[in-house]
């Protein structure tokens, strides 16, 4: 088998006007939220584009974006609230978190059901046993374009 390109971009596009339009159809309303702690340009930028990709199929974005100087409580308080929130039925907390703030309590912290990452432990112990769970988005992402 010889190698070959794949065109992301196009693929991308493709994916977005499928998302778009099972949107439109399904008349559900959907919310992706995001945590972001400190300033890591990475992070910032991959955060970005999860808020861009969302405007662009018709799903509503939640950004919470905290300083590194943030305590432990302060994420935990974000979580709380994206919990509690209606208007997000998803997301994730950016990893890596700045030192000082326990990763694992954190995940631990976020509704299994609204855990769009998959890195609850519940999520990822269904996933690991073989049971219905949500997939990290950038293996699932990486699937997705391989498959198409």
């Amino acid at each position: 088998m010889s190698a070959m390109i794949i065109d992301g971009r196009k693929s991308a596009l493709i994916l977005k006007n499928q998302i778009a339009t099972e949107i439109k159809q399904s008349n559900k309303v959907l919310g992706l939220g995001t945590i972001l702690v400190g300033d890591d340009p990475g992070s910032h930028s991959y955060v970005s584009g999860k808020h861009r990709d969302c405007k662009e199929v018709g799903i509503t974005s939640l950004r919470v974006d905290l300083p590194a100087s943030a305590s432990q409580s302060d994420v935990l308080a974000a979580i709380k609230d994206l919990n509690n929130a209606t208007e997000c039925t998803g997301y994730i907390v950016q990893l890596p978190l700045p030192q000082g703030i326990n990763t694992q309590m954190i995940l631990e912290a976020i509704d299994p059901a609204k855990d769009a990452d998959g890195l609850h432990p519940m999520n990822l112990g269904r996933l690991v046993a073989g049971y219905d769970a949500p997939l990290p988005c950038t293996p699932r992402g990486i699937v997705e374009l391989l498959s198409h």
